[in-house]
């Protein structure tokens, strides 16, 4: 027998039902990830487009719908299929702000491999081990801080599961520059990528790959939208992504777009 063919959802009805999923952000993120895997690539870009308009609306549910849309679009294993089949849509088949949240590339800004790892080797006598033990259990604010000042994605990942980290401490990490893409990428997968201080201190950040700035820009405010997509300092496709959703926050009623190409890496 072949595979039951999935129910039809339109947005609404799509948010309701993962808003009611109990248990946490991350089983939310789950039960998300496995409605969109068992659905086509035209069905996910349907919902994503309504979905983003359902927020911009300002419903609070279909926010956190959407933020664990855009966790899973950027998930390691899941994202590249989904991505991989919405790009392969034909033309017109995408809203353009749905495009957009396809871009890759390398980030913006870049710190050196090798000079990150002769600061850590500065900044740290311990061994590896030790670190991540010490971030994952440091009491006092100031090994904190120190702590935080690491390249390595793993004890930024232990980190950042510290009870005693405070959101400011994150909002620090987050805009910290010059720095690795991987622990930014790591603050941005942790319960602390919910706030939206940490996002908007990720967003601004240059050093953040753009697969994981753009997925972050429809989850802030307009207000943010208009000052990304001023700022010549972030990625062109971040800014574009804030300008696509400003210009669709004009247009009102969501309607089709015309297609368009999507450049990465171009400046602008």
């Amino acid at each position: 027998m072949g595979r039951t063919a999935p129910e039809s959802l339109d947005g609404s009805r799509f948010v309701r039902r993962l808003h009611g999923v109990s248990g946490g952000v991350e089983l939310r993120k789950h039960a998300v990830a496995r409605a969109l895997r068992e659905r086509p690539a035209e069905d996910v870009a349907r919902l994503l487009a309504e979905v983003l308009d359902l927020d911009r609306s300002g419903d609070e549910a279909a926010s956190c719908v959407l933020g664990a849309m855009m966790a899973v679009l950027e998930d390691e294993r899941l994202g590249r299929e989904l991505t991989r089949a919405l790009a392969q849509l034909p033309p017109g088949a995408l809203r353009e702000e749905v495009v957009g949240l396809l871009a890759s590339g390398p980030a913006w800004r870049n710190f050196d491999e090798n000079a990150a790892a002769r600061a850590d080797a500065r900044n740290f006598p311990e061994t590896l081990g030790m670190l991540k033990t010490q971030a994952r259990t440091a009491r006092d604010p100031d090994a904190l801080s120190r702590i935080a000042l690491a390249s390595n994605p793993a004890v930024v990942r232990n980190l950042l599961v510290n009870p005693r980290l405070t959101e400011a401490s994150v909002v620090r990490l987050a805009a910290r520059r010059p720095a690795r893409a991987e622990p930014l990428v790591e603050v941005w997968r942790s319960k602390w990528g919910a706030r939206h201080a940490v996002r908007r201190a990720l967003v601004f950040n240059p050093y953040l790959p753009p697969e994981v700035g753009v997925k972050v820009v429809p989850l802030l405010l307009r207000t943010d939208w208009a000052e990304i997509a001023g700022n010549g300092a972030l990625h062109p496709g971040v800014r574009a992504e804030a300008k696509l959703l400003l210009a669709a926050d004009c247009r009102g009623p969501a309607s089709p777009a015309s297609p368009r190409v999507l450049v990465l890496d171009a400046e602008g």
